[in-house]
């Protein structure tokens, strides 16, 4: 019988108290307090411009390495379907394609994360924390391997191995993780691509790391499945890890399955 490593979070609401104690506590940091005033209005504004429920209750985000480019998706409630909300610029790269594997290797992680630190004393103006490595990436590398840690969506505009935005930008995505965690939702995702899939010249650039290693080229065959299912439902596939560390998908179609929007997987 094949063995399965399956980790599933489904992000049930918290009482309202400890939504509230979290906000209350998250806004008594003078780096949050400076983002409220700074962007709270303005991101309210936009909401309302494209039509969306605010504050959020439910986050998606998704980064493509190459295209440096990092895509918020909101929705308010269970059953809906992600909406877009903003493409942010990615200011700065490090490493290359294909996934982190160790310490000091400078590379971005790629695969299936979320959020699991809000850091608001960060030394790179405001940070979330995501939950590298996971438990596909424990069982893929070598166990005489340090994997490393610490990566983050931060600010500053620099990187070693994170994924680094502007300050004005962190404040946006800060603000709005930080009404999606307090409504309940326990696990953000956060999903991260080599690539935008179907981009050409982003095809063409990921096309020169053919057969130089096998082991990434599986891993992106599943991140461009998930890619496309998100992209054709604006819903997310269930993620779960086999023994090898290979993620494996499910893709409910009908609305008695599992939420898919709470639903991470592959704790680390």
């Amino acid at each position: 019988m094949k063995a399965w490593v399956v980790s599933i979070f489904i992000g049930y609401a918290a009482p309202v108290w400890a939504q509230q104690n979290f906000l209350q506590q998250q806004l008594q940091y003078a780096t949050v307090q400076m983002a409220y005033r700074n962007k709270d209005s303005l991101l309210k504004a936009e909401f309302a411009a494209k039509g969306l429920n605010w504050p959020p209750r439910y986050l998606y985000i998704r980064s493509f390495k190459y295209d440096s480019q990092l895509e918020v998706w909101v929705k308010s409630n269970p059953d809906d379907t992600f909406r877009l909300f903003k493409v942010y610029r990615i200011c700065a790269l490090s490493g290359t394609m294909g996934p982190k594997r160790m310490q000091g290797d400078y590379q971005v992680p790629e695969g299936f994360y979320y959020i699991n630190h809000f850091n608001p004393k960060s030394s790179y103006h405001l940070s979330l924390g995501l939950n590298y490595p996971n438990t596909a990436d424990l069982l893929s590398i070598d166990h005489s391997s340090d994997p490393g840690g610490d990566i983050y969506i931060h600010g500053s505009c620099v990187s070693r191995g994170c994924i680094p935005l502007t300050d004005s930008q962190i404040e946006e995505l800060y603000l709005l993780a930080l009404y999606a965690h307090s409504a309940g939702q326990d696990f953000i995702p956060v999903h991260i691509f080599p690539i935008r899939f179907g981009n050409p010249a982003s095809e063409e650039f990921l096309s020169h790391f053919t057969g130089i290693n096998p082991k990434a080229e599986k891993l992106w065959s599943t991140l461009r499945e998930a890619y496309s299912y998100f992209n054709e439902t604006h819903q997310l596939p269930v993620i779960m890890t086999d023994a090898s560390g290979q993620y494996v998908m499910a893709f409910p179609q009908h609305k008695h399955q599992p939420e898919l929007s709470q639903i991470t997987s592959s704790r680390g």
